[in-house]
């Protein structure tokens, strides 16, 4: 039976769908079959991290609604073996997000992948609800900002209230120097959440350059963002991973 995660943050701008594509990539790549499940309707955009956009021909409610199979619906990486991707309709419809249908797509997931992440709708809207309501653990993803901060404690209360009692937090897009000027720490960011801290990843370049590409980030750096998203990746599997130093 796979883990589900839910990649959730309180607004935009926080590299939530780079973290998510990042993060499975890893997985996939240490040997885990992996799903990306992007819920964001309308703005669905983890096909084109990934580099798969020219590859997606159906979306999740084709599953829901028995029109294609997870098999056939599911997108597989060409470059990272075990890595999947089942992206999110254009067109949002409510009746394809009834509790009942994201039940049983979730079910088929477990039934056929280690790992799903799933890339949640920014904020705390109908898609963020559909999003965690069958996850088994969520990660919330924040930047330093206060205004980020303070839309991760709602999060985290949302979150709460599904009953997830395993969610942690990852602190993205870190600028270790502008950090300094405002006098704030990681320590300062995880008191804001409340929430035990998963992973820091440091502000980098190459994340933008590999989305740019269409390639994950980890086929081409061994550095920064892509060291970040092993390392939380591994401890996601229960290993005890030192955080790494920001300069």
């Amino acid at each position: 039976m796979g883990t589900v995660i839910v990649v959730a943050s309180g607004k935009g701008g926080t590299g939530k769908t780079s973290l998510t594509g990042g993060i499975a990539s890893c997985l996939a790549a240490s040997g885990f079959k992996t799903l990306c499940l992007d819920t964001d309707v309308g703005l669905r955009n983890l096909d084109l991290s990934l580099g798969l956009s020219d590859r997606v021909v159906m979306d999740f409610t084709d599953v829901i609604s028995a029109r294609s199979t997870l098999s056939e619906a599911a997108v597989s990486h060409p470059l990272i073996s075990g890595l999947y991707l089942l992206t999110a309709p254009i067109v949002y419809r409510p009746e394809d997000f009834t509790p009942d249908r994201m039940s049983a797509l979730i079910a088929q997931i477990k039934d056929s992948f280690d790992y799903c992440l799933i890339d949640s709708p920014a904020g705390i809207g109908s898609g963020f609800k559909a999003a965690s309501r069958f996850a088994d653990r969520a990660i919330v993803v924040t930047t330093t900002d206060s205004s980020s901060l303070r839309d991760a404690q709602r999060t985290v209360i949302e979150l709460g209230d599904f009953g997830l009692s395993s969610i942690h937090l990852v602190v993205n897009r870190i600028r270790p120097k502008l950090l300094k000027r405002m006098h704030t720490t990681i320590d300062d960011a995880m008191d804001a959440a409340g929430l035990p801290l998963l992973g820091v990843v440091p502000e980098d370049e190459g994340v933008i350059l590999s989305a740019c590409r269409g390639e994950p980030l980890i086929l081409h750096s061994r550095k920064g963002a892509a060291i970040a998203y092993h390392n939380i990746s591994r401890r996601l599997r229960g290993e005890r991973v030192p955080l790494m130093k920001l300069r």
